[in-house]
């Protein structure tokens, strides 16, 4: 066996080799150890750590102000994270406490803690997709949109009543109605009162293009002229189809200088909206909204009128009707009448099936 001298003492090839089996071994180790740790690590970044009921996505609402705490609270009542230790070290590593956004998200079944943390992290919201038909007024529609946005409801009708901040827009508290289009819209969640009407004015100039504005002004009325109109037959009609029919009534009458003598109207003046027969008391209430007392447009609309009920006004028909009466059927549809002859027929038959359904008011 080969040995070589030296000063301090001898060392051989065999204690050499044993040198390098420790060096060996000890990187060996370090290298299982490194394999165990990116192991775990891999394991509590990029191994899903999101559980769904039914592996179905699962919306969660983060308010506007929201901390890391109210975010845990919220993620864990509704039992998505399996293992919360691992999502709250890697929260941190990502300062993710520190970077909180209010928001709308869905959360995906199988998601990582890594692309949950991101996703949260982003304030990439789920648009919502608002909508609201069949408005009698703005409390109504302030409820309704506050139960698909941030925005509470008292701070949209306060908004709403706000007649300084209306006027602005060119409305008052009687026409202020007729911004709104119903129809559905794509908003992100935290949307407040000040962003929900400012889209609604953004969309009412967009509804208005040059083709309403143009048969609007062969009609001689205005914008307001029309919503109002149409939020009137909305009152008297759900039946799309004869919608232009019952337009084109009401523009003969106010061509002729009659009064329009909508019942809608006179349920409007009187406040109460259970209101199912429509009496000669009624005509007697004192309010501009009486159109049997008062020529002309009321005010403003009695609703918030649809897009069919504008566009059947802005197209109505051209016929020489007068008068209109539902009809005795109860089908929701109206017999039209060229004289008041023929007009109080029909309404005396449609009298008579209203008291065998024994309805009075």
């Amino acid at each position: 066996m080969a040995m070589y001298h030296s000063k301090y003492g001898i060392k051989t090839r065999k204690s050499s080799g044993g040198l390098r089996r420790i060096i060996f071994g000890v990187l060996l180790l370090l290298i299982i150890i490194s394999l165990i740790i990116g192991y775990l690590l891999y394991q509590v970044v990029f191994k899903p750590n999101v559980w769904t009921p039914d592996e179905q996505d699962v919306v969660v609402y983060i308010p506007t102000g929201s901390d890391y705490e109210d975010v845990k609270r919220i993620l864990y009542e509704k039992g998505l994270i399996i293992h919360r230790n691992n999502f709250e070290w890697l929260a941190g590593e990502k300062k993710y406490p520190e970077l909180i956004k209010p928001g709308r998200f869905t959360i995906k079944h199988g998601l990582s803690n890594d692309q949950l943390i991101n996703l949260l992290r982003s304030g990439d919201q789920t648009p919502v997709h608002l909508t609201f038909n069949n408005i009698r007024d703005v409390y109504q529609l302030s409820g309704r949109v506050a139960d698909q946005i941030e925005a509470d409801s008292a701070s949209i009708a306060t908004l709403l009543n706000d007649s300084i901040y209306i006027s602005m827009m060119g409305f008052n508290r009687k026409s202020i109605p007729a911004l709104f289009i119903p129809n559905t819209y794509e908003f992100y969640w935290t949307t407040n009162a000040e962003g929900f009407v400012s889209r609604m004015l953004q969309e009412y100039r967009k509804f208005w293009n040059e083709d309403r504005k143009a048969k609007a002004a062969k009609l001689s009325m205005s914008e307001l002229d029309i919503s109002i109109l149409a939020s009137i037959i909305d009152k008297e009609t759900n039946k799309d189809d004869e919608k232009a029919r019952m337009a084109g009534v009401y523009v003969n009458r106010l061509k002729s200088g009659w009064r329009l003598q909508a019942d809608p109207t006179l349920v409007f003046a009187a406040g109460d909206f259970s209101i199912r027969r429509v009496l000669d008391i009624h005509k007697t209430i004192e309010s501009p909204y009486n159109t049997y007392k008062y020529p002309g447009l009321p005010p403003g609309p009695i609703c918030i009128p649809s897009i069919a009920s504008i566009d059947a006004v802005l197209n109505y028909e051209k016929h020489s009707y007068y008068f209109f009466c539902a009809k005795d059927d109860l089908s929701g549809y109206h017999a039209f009448a060229r004289t008041n002859l023929e007009h109080e027929l029909n309404a005396w038959k449609y009298r008579r099936a209203l008291d065998r359904m024994n309805i009075k008011k």
